[in-house]
């Protein structure tokens, strides 16, 4: 924990003399209450002592608490559904019909995307986003899950694993004001030439790069089931989403080794590359998980669905011990009224 604001502690040395100034005037008033004709009475208004210093006491927390308040503290805290949005990147490569995973790659990564939605805090947007040989934009950020469940049940498979594009994609669904797009990068299908109908290019909002995994308002969950074919490279996406503090969970899909018989050849394709996968992960502050099965997956997304939505941060704390402080002082007021018909 730290202050904002330490200077104002110095009145707590202020508060400090308070206590001793109320222990001088309760002297004086035991020196007045020698003057009672009866004994009897004295000894009643002693074993009612706890009453008489019971509010001060309280008062003077409350006074401390304001004062700690004023200094503006602020702590690390696990604060829960922080994150106000979350894209799903859901490979839809050709290897997705296999069926290793039961019934088929996609139709078990539908479900359970769709399992997760229906768990996820309504109050919490959620973007899509395909990707094969290029990626897309599925559905924009929306609080609307049907349409959302509506764009998941209509994925169409491409040829091709475009890992790192989707990843861009993603942050410039998250950050449309930085301008972030694909063309502006170095891959092979941009690099030759620039299309004439190629709109002007948005200018690009300069931004201070931040610690991985600081920012809380969005985390990526990335869903593939091979490897890099085409596209940016992916480490390279990856670090764009770190500098920006954007945490990507990564789940790996179907079988680790590629040994998958099909008709079309298409084992290479099916070759988890989880080396680079879990360097994703690693960057940027998320988690990697393996999911050969269609109720492991389910259990991933459940496990992905609790941890994205509490977020550890620095959270200042003053409005918390004000509400505390104010709590004490209403305490103090009404107890000295019912004990001593007055407020002080």
């Amino acid at each position: 924990m730290f202050f904002l604001w330490p200077d104002v502690l110095w009145v707590l040395v202020v508060l400090a003399l308070l206590p001793a100034a109320y222990v001088w005037l309760l002297g004086r008033r035991s020196r007045a209450a020698l003057q009672y004709s009866s004994l009897s009475v004295v000894r009643g208004a002693a074993g009612q002592a706890w009453r008489r210093h019971l509010p001060p006491a309280l008062f003077l927390l409350a006074l401390a608490g304001l004062v700690f308040a004023a200094a503006r503290p602020v702590a690390r805290v696990p604060l829960p559904w922080m994150r106000s949005s979350i894209i799903l990147a859901i490979d839809v490569s050709l290897s997705m019909r296999v069926s290793d995973v039961k019934p088929t790659r996609l139709a078990a990564a539908q479900e359970a995307a769709k399992s997760f939605l229906r768990e996820l805090p309504k109050n919490i947007e959620v973007g899509l986003v395909t990707f094969a040989g290029s990626s897309q934009v599925a559905q924009r950020m929306t609080l609307d899950r049907e349409v959302l469940i509506a764009s998941i049940d209509g994925f169409q498979m491409q040829m091709g694993t475009a890992i790192g594009n989707a990843i861009v994609l993603c942050l410039a669904e998250l950050f449309p004001e930085q301008g972030i797009e694909l063309d502006d990068l170095d891959t092979p299908s941009t690099r030759y030439g620039r299309s004439l109908d190629k709109k002007e290019k948005k200018a690009v909002k300069e931004f201070t790069p931040v610690p991985p995994g600081s920012y809380g308002s969005a985390a990526i969950i990335l869903l593939s089931d091979g490897r890099r074919t085409t596209g940016v490279d992916t480490l390279e996406a990856a670090k764009m989403a770190a500098d920006r503090g954007v945490r990507i969970y990564v789940v790996g899909l179907g079988t680790a080794d590629g040994d998958v018989a099909t008709p079309d050849g298409l084992a290479i394709y099916m070759q988890l590359d989880e080396t680079t996968l879990r360097e994703v992960a690693r960057m940027t502050g998320g988690e990697y998980q393996h999911a050969g099965t269609a109720e492991t997956l389910r259990t991933v997304y459940q496990n992905l669905g609790t941890r994205v939505q509490v977020l550890t941060r620095e959270t200042e704390l003053s409005g918390v011990v004000t509400l505390i402080s104010a709590v004490l002082a209403i305490a103090a007021g009404m107890l000295s009224f019912m004990w001593f018909g007055r407020a002080g």
